[in-house]
């Protein structure tokens, strides 16, 4: 397999999993402005949508979104335990946490990299994932992870998307327990290899 990843981008979920469940896998970088890849060519040419994360399978069919990602690497290992079992009510409740993190906390996020968003309209999107990030802070107040007590594909997510917070300026004074979240998945052997194996493929310059 292969994994097409940018930088601090969403791309680092899939990787992650990729990690814990310890599967063999090529890694290339893309520059999200350019979308020239580490490889030489044009990202463009392996998922027309222009985006990371994309998974290019031993088939040779190219894999693309994220949620999607997720589910079909953790249903190559099932024994690892990272998605509950398809066909059970237990996968339909990751994947509703899966459709909440990429609608209403991924895409709710994505405004707040513009850096020319008027003011009142950052106020207004912070706002709003203020009160999204409210539910999982509850949630994590009664679980350790968002399924329970085993961490799932869906932490994977939520971890990476989490992590953009100060760098948006999302305050997260008051959600003790989102943070210590993050900060119990940044200590994930998974997390520290992914990390570390990106960090030593030379991306493309702008």
């Amino acid at each position: 397999m292969k994994l097409y990843f940018a930088p601090n981008a969403c791309s680092l979920s899939p990787h992650i999993v990729l990690q814990e469940l310890g599967l063999s896998y090529d890694l290339v970088c893309v520059n999200n402005r350019t979308k020239r890849t580490s490889e030489g060519g044009d990202f463009r040419e392996i998922n027309p949508k222009g985006y990371v994360a994309a998974l290019v399978i031993d088939s040779g069919e190219v894999l693309t979104e994220g949620p999607a990602l997720l589910q079909y690497l953790a249903d190559l290992r099932p024994e690892a335990g990272l998605a509950p079992a398809s066909g059970t009510l237990a996968r339909v409740r990751l994947q509703e946490w899966l459709n909440y993190i990429t609608s209403e906390v991924h895409a709710g996020s994505s405004p707040l990299f513009d850096e020319e968003l008027p003011e009142a309209a950052r106020n207004i999107f912070k706002s709003r994932l203020v009160k999204r990030l409210g539910l999982i802070e509850a949630r994590l107040a009664e679980h350790a992870y968002l399924l329970g007590d085993g961490f799932s594909v869906a932490d994977a997510y939520l971890f990476t998307v989490l992590e953009w917070m100060p760098a948006l300026a999302v305050d997260l004074v008051g959600f003790a327990n989102v943070t210590a979240y993050v900060e119990r998945i940044a200590a994930r052997p998974s997390v520290v290899a992914a990390r570390a194996r990106e960090a030593r493929i030379d991306c493309p310059q702008g």
